[in-house]
């Protein structure tokens, strides 16, 4: 077991990842042959993310705010706090902001 009491800091989302402004909070990284990964992101209003995939999918929760969530080609779905989505590996999204 190992107790995390200090944040590590919060990085500004690379800009090939997002148009507008984002911030990623680095919650839980990967040991050994884990590939489990925990991040906060932040968006500013109207910031988006660019499509992308994930190879082994992924899990989004939100935890305030509201946004929107769409795959390529499907309906976009209007997201609020405390939602949950799962997102099939290999499947494009973008993931627009919480606002």
């Amino acid at each position: 077991m190992r107790v995390s009491r200090t944040p590590r800091p919060t990085a500004v989302a690379p800009p090939e990842w997002v148009s507008g402004a984002a911030w990623v909070d680095e919650l839980a990284v990967p040991e050994a042959s884990s590939r489990f990964r925990v991040d906060g992101v932040h968006f500013a209003s109207g910031a988006r993310t660019a499509w992308h995939r994930h190879p082994f999918g992924q899990v989004l929760h939100v935890t305030e705010g509201t946004g929107l969530v769409q795959c390529r080609g499907g309906e976009v779905h209007t997201i609020r706090a405390g939602d949950s989505v799962r997102i099939a590996p290999g499947e494009w999204e973008p993931l627009p902001p919480p606002s």
